[in-house]
């Protein structure tokens, strides 16, 4: 039947589909891709302390796939969210945040049991905030919100998505000669299609693109985020998932997602790199000022890029006065800056905040 927009698609393919998907140019794609991938890994496991990367590229990431739902905040608004706490936080943040939250749910969950519908749904949960399950309703509307127009309609009834989910779950888990990265592509596709959940989607298979990377052994850290692609390619991404879905454009598709990926480790590699940098460049800087017995102040300034004095007190098991004597005397030579938010003074560490950003 042909595709209409105003349809339940319940006749959404199994997957994989029926087809050659590795072509001579998607071969080529997947070669480039795996190579920057590769870059990233080495690159990334250079990094002194990986609370670095996991604590802070999450909450960039968070930003940027929450602004793709419309959800608007900006990275230091979360970063003083994350470290005062959401009380005083505006609801786009708090929203955002959950985000970085399910990241963690579904990071920690790696190697613990294999990524399946109950992995989705727990990741879901999070993001939303409150526990859901796969949808019983026609889902959410897809299309344009101002002229009310469809552009798709997921597939509906409780059997058939647990059907479609259980496709799905089988084939993340096959073992076969297609490269694990052709196999991301469409089952990010298929995903999206399936539609499962009342609301959250797009986020869940977003961080379930990074959790197949590291269950596949593609990647050791949580680095690698296709959201700032999808948005600075946003009318792309839909066209080529309309595509797959009205007219089997797998391999347009299946190019699109790969070359993504190689643009994003390239990027990804980039922001590690300015990373270590701004890293060697302030424990020099600390050494030169306090000595090298500071290693420890250096590893408080980039857990994240905000701190408080009583983190500097935690983590380098000083007194209040030392804590804030060392974080004044950074202050006046231009490491860090501080901002009276609230009771508490935040201590911005520059360097991070710039390679984070693009910007060292």
């Amino acid at each position: 039947m042909p595709f209409r927009a105003e349809v339940a698609h319940n006749d959404l393919p199994l997957i994989p589909p029926n087809l050659v998907v590795e072509t001579i140019e998607v071969l080529r794609a997947t070669t480039a891709a795996r190579v920057a991938l590769m870059e990233l890994d080495t690159r990334s496991r250079y990094i002194p302390n990986p609370a670095v990367l996991i604590n802070a590229i999450p909450v960039v990431e968070a930003q940027a796939s929450s602004e793709i739902e419309n959800i608007v905040t900006t990275t230091d608004e979360m970063f003083q969210s994350d470290i005062q706490g959401l009380a005083g936080a505006n609801p786009a943040t708090r929203e955002a945040l959950r985000y970085r939250t399910a990241l963690r749910v579904g990071f920690d969950s790696i190697g613990q049991r294999p990524i399946s519908t109950s992995t989705a749904t727990s990741i879901c949960s999070a993001i939303l905030g409150h526990e859901t399950a796969i949808r019983t309703d026609a889902g959410t509307f897809i299309g344009n919100p101002l002229t009310k127009t469809v552009t798709y309609t997921p597939p509906t009834g409780r059997d058939n998505l647990l059907r479609l989910m259980s496709n799905w779950e089988d084939y993340i888990h096959r073992r076969d000669e297609v490269d694990p990265l052709v196999r991301l592509a469409i089952a990010h596709y298929q995903f999206e299609a399936i539609h499962p959940f009342p609301d959250g989607n797009g986020r869940a298979g977003r961080i379930l693109n990074l959790l197949l990377l590291a269950e596949w052994g593609l990647l050791e850290l949580p680095v690698l985020y296709l959201s700032r692609y999808f948005i600075a390619t946003k009318s792309e991404y839909y066209e080529h998932l309309m595509g797959v879905t009205a007219r089997g454009e797998w391999h347009e598709w299946i190019l699109y997602f790969v070359r993504g990926v190689e643009s994003t480790a390239q990027s990804a590699t980039a922001t590690v790199n300015r990373i270590l940098r701004a890293h060697l460049d302030v424990q020099d800087r600390i050494r030169d000022e306090f000595g090298p017995a500071y290693s420890a102040l250096v590893e408080v300034l980039f857990t994240q890029p905000y701190s408080r004095i009583r983190d500097v007190v935690a983590g380098c098991r000083v007194s209040r006065p030392t804590a804030t004597k060392w974080l004044d005397r950074l202050e006046s030579i231009g490491v860090l800056e501080s901002h009276r938010v609230g009771r508490d003074r935040l201590f911005v560490n520059r360097a991070f905040v710039a390679a984070l950003h693009g910007d060292g």
